[in-house]
């Protein structure tokens, strides 16, 4: 389940919900040791035959507008790739050619200029807020401005622009849709619900609306926003792709650059801070998301293993009893051997059995190093 090779993230486990690009992403995170749970939130659809995409390429044609706003390359490319196959393409980019045309970031700014063009600016933060400001700034009253989309609406900039006077043509190029297999974004939900995954990752709005509307529908939105606010760690590469989650109150981390890379960077900085390490029986463990590392190596813990481990590491060095232990065993039953299994897999798979010693007639407890018991007595 772990990578071989270490890496910042080994032993924690991330979810990817995104559909575009989750190779990528899943790779990013897999090089660096994560266990990866990949559930596409949606799918999305091309629209090169849809009725809505022709009709308003024909109407920027036909009136042209004084601003485009391109938002993504990959957007970008489709509208004009569709407008070439229906016999426009060649109409599109002299239109394009004779407005103000900005492109979101470096990656659209390449788009446009594959396609024979020169973007008019491109804000240096790569956030539509930028541009928003921009537009707003320069006045839109009376101006006519086209948005390229990729899926939904981008929340408040159509309204904003509208509110300041201008006339909004939307440029519908994909279309986000459910998945086909539901399975595996349920595996994921399920997955956050279990508390088996440290973090999940958003890379588009949808994607967090489709799981908030799947939770919804099987009735367990309650416990995923409880796991998401207070135990799964959130990571959205922007503030857009935030704002579902955040009107559901959860807090979100964003890396300073909305890329694949920096959003990796920021899950290797912040989830090795969640991880306790302790001076134990001469050893220097970290007990991380879903295996422990022992002296630098990392060993994979079984689930009731790792519960047994995170409530000996509450009170390190302090004796707990098998009826605590009992109930914090996953699936709890009545029968206290189950702590004593449980416990002999622990020690197996922590590789030195000292690591935990057995209180006769009381219980376990973390083999504290001496000079560290003042320290963590308290813990």
């Amino acid at each position: 389940m772990y990578e071989q090779e270490q890496g910042p993230l080994a032993g924690f486990t991330v979810g990817v919900t995104a559909a575009r690009r989750a190779d990528e992403l899943g790779a990013l995170l897999r090089r660096r040791g994560a266990a990866v749970v990949h559930g596409p939130a949606l799918r999305i659809v091309p629209l090169a035959d849809d009725t809505e995409l022709l009709a308003a390429t024909k109407e920027l044609i036909d009136h042209a507008p004084d601003v485009v706003v391109a938002t993504t390359a990959i957007g970008f490319r489709g509208w004009v790739e569709a407008a070439d196959g229906w016999g426009h393409g060649e109409e599109l980019l002299d239109c394009l050619r004779g407005v103000e045309l900005l492109a979101r970031g470096p990656k659209v700014k390449g788009a446009v200029r594959a396609a024979g063009l020169t973007e008019s600016w491109s804000p240096s933060s790569e956030s539509m807020a930028e541009v928003l400001d921009r537009l707003l700034a320069e006045g839109v009253a009376g101006r006519r401005i086209a948005l390229q989309l990729h899926g939904e609406p981008l929340p408040g900039f159509v309204e904003a622009l509208t509110a300041g006077g201008a006339e909004v043509v939307v440029v519908p190029v994909y279309r986000w849709m459910p998945p086909e297999d539901i399975g595996p974004l349920d595996r994921l939900l399920d997955g956050v619900l279990a508390g088996s995954l440290d973090a999940v990752t958003f890379t588009s709005a949808p994607a967090a609306a489709s799981l908030l509307s799947r939770a919804e529908h099987r009735g367990v939105l309650p416990r995923l926003l409880e796991a998401l606010r207070h135990e799964v760690l959130t990571v959205c590469v922007g503030p857009v792709t935030a704002l579902p989650l955040q009107a559901h109150g959860i807090d979100t981390l964003q890396p300073e650059r909305f890329r694949l890379g920096p959003l990796v960077q920021l899950l290797c900085q912040e989830l090795p801070t969640r991880a306790r390490s302790l001076p134990v029986a001469g050893h220097r463990i970290e007990i991380r998301g879903h295996a422990v590392l022992v002296d630098g190596a990392l060993r994979p813990v079984p689930p009731a293993g790792m519960a047994l481990l995170a409530t000996l590491a509450r009170r390190p060095g302090w004796v707990v009893s098998r009826a605590d232990l009992l109930r914090a065993l996953p699936g709890t039953g009545r029968d206290e051997h189950a702590v004593e299994t449980a416990m002999a897999r622990l020690r197996t798979a922590l590789g030195t059995p000292k690591l935990i010693q057995t209180v006769v007639k009381r219980g376990y407890r973390l083999a504290l190093d001496p000079v560290s018991d003042t320290k963590y007595a308290d813990g």
